[in-house]
Parts: structure tokens; sequence; C-alpha cells
């Protein structure tokens, strides 16, 4: 079947935008999802929303889709929990299947495979509900599955830890503590086989977190990155040993930062956001190509995993 024709079949489905979710990324999510909502609609596709939230079956039951756009971020929606539920219904659905979204979305698992892997990744330690927090200043420390950094602070000074851990606990009752990497923030998105251009993140305030991250301005961002060809020879070469080995799909994105000119993983994102900030959209962006043609090409990785 060619592409025009495998729009029209799609066009004939019933597409879920599944978006808003429980997890501590809910506003973010509804942003994303609302924006491919509306591209969808734009294009002449079915498409409806859905709010993952206590009323999701019954609403799943309710609206009969037959293909879902998954939009949701962090739990409950980015961790292998709705993908599983969309197998068991036999629903295909955009992005990576149940073990790529588990393995990808709880860091401490993602930081043994990438050791096991020997994928450079900032030294780590793994801590669970201890509060005497023993690593060499100044260290990063983040709940383990959590996204958008949310609950990540970093301690330059021994009197910063008690709080740091306090508020990395609030979200997880495990936490990754890490060497802090003061280098250039990249991003690899990939499209199945397609790899985009790299992404460099420069936030004005020196810490990419919550707020630089989805305020307009907050942020600059460099399509191309400026590194060597060195540097981008080796992201490219580590995301896309990252994305087989974590057996991802459809479109995933891989941070990292680069440390003495090595790229190091702090993030894998199998359900990268979809905003007006989003890196993925810059991306796809950066060749020419519209934000429509970007979400039709996600759409047409949709499948069942299992």
């Amino acid at each position: 079947m060619d592409l025009e024709n495998m729009k029209e079949n799609m066009k004939m489905k019933k597409i879920g935008v599944l978006m808003g979710g429980r997890s501590s990324e809910r506003e973010i999510s509804l942003r994303s999802g609302r924006a491919v909502l509306e591209s969808l609609l734009r294009q002449g596709y079915r498409a409806t929303a859905i709010d993952v939230d206590e009323n999701f079956i019954e609403i799943l039951k309710k609206e009969s889709i037959d293909v879902a756009f998954i939009v949701l971020h962090g739990r409950w929606g980015e961790d292998g929990t709705v993908q599983g539920f969309l197998e068991i219904l036999k629903i295909p659905y955009t992005g990576s299947g149940v073990l790529g979204s588990v393995l990808a979305m709880d860091k401490a698992m993602m930081k043994y495979i990438l050791s096991a892997a020997n994928i450079p990744t900032p030294p780590y330690k793994i801590f669970k509900m201890e509060k005497n927090i023993r690593f060499p200043i100044p260290f990063v420390i983040k709940p383990a599955n959590e996204g958008s950094t949310i609950g990540v602070s970093i301690v330059k000074k021994k009197e910063q830890i008690k709080e740091a851990v306090q508020f990395a606990y609030k979200y997880d009752k495990k936490v990754i503590v890490e060497k802090y990497i003061k280098g250039q923030e990249i991003t690899v998105g990939i499209i199945d086989d397609m790899m985009l251009p790299i992404v460099e993140v420069r936030p004005k305030k020196g810490f990419y977190d919550y707020e630089s991250k989805y305020t307009t301005g907050m942020t600059e961002y460099i399509v191309p990155a400026e590194i060597t060809k060195s540097i981008e020879k080796k992201a490219y070469r580590i995301a896309r040993k990252v994305y087989e080995l974590f057996e991802l799909s459809g479109c995933a994105r891989i941070d990292m930062l680069v440390d003495d000119n090595i790229p190091h993983v702090i993030d894998i994102n199998t359900s990268p956001g979809m905003t007006e900030t989003s890196l993925v959209p810059k991306a796809w962006g950066y060749l020419g190509k519209t934000f429509d043609e970007l979400i039709e090409k996600i759409l047409s990785g949709a499948s069942l995993k299992i």
C-alpha cells in the first residue's frame, strides 16, 4: 500500500488522542495533546480527545476508537501502563511498546542498562528512601520515575543536600544521584529510521528546569547544535544504539550532556512533548517540514507491539 492509500485508510479510522493523565506533567500533556488533536482535525482525520483520568476505561468504551495517538507524559501513560492496556484491547497505538516504555521511564533501570551496554552516562548511585545521601559534590538528584525535571535539584553545597533529598522523595521512593556535568546539553530526536537534526538547549538561567522548558523566551534553542562533526557522529551513534537497545519505536528523544567531547545520556523520552517550545517539533521544522507533517509521520507508525 502506497503512502497516499495509507493516509486515506487511516482517515477512515477513529483516532483517540490520549492526553492529560494523572502524572505531575498533566498540564504539559494537555497542551501537547491539544496541538496534536488540532493538527489531525485540520488534516481531515476523525480524531477525538481522550483525557486519561479515572474514567479512562469508560470513555474508551464509549468512544470506540480504532487507533490511539499517545501524547501522555510521565507515569500512567509514558511508563508502559496504558500501552499494556491498549495491547490487551488490540488497539494500535503510536510510540514505543510496553518494554521500552517501562525501561526508559524508570531512570534506575535506564542507568543499569546504559552501564551494562557501556553507553556513556554520568556516574551515579541509586537510593531508596535513604536520607543519608553520600555522593561527591556537585551532584544532581532526581526522582527515578518523573520527567520534565520535576523534583530535580543541583546540589553544589553540603547545606543544600537535606532540602534536595526531601524534594526528590516528594515525587518518588527511589531517587538517582549522579555527577553534575556542566557541558553542552543536546538532544537527538528519532522517528523510526529517521534521525532528526540535533538540538542544543541553552537555558537563560543555567538550568533547564520546568520553567525553562515550558516558558517561551526562557531558553535558547540552536538547530543544528553548535558541536563538532566528531561529537555529532558520536551523539547519533549513541542515540541509535539506545533506541535499538531499549526496543523503542515511533518517536523518541535521547537527551545528552557533552563532557570532554563525549555525549553522556541523561534521559530517554518515549513520548516527547508537542508544545510550541518542544524539541522534536523544532528539529523537524529545521528540515523545512510542517507540524502537520510531523503528526502524520508519527501517526503512520501506530501499531501493536506484542
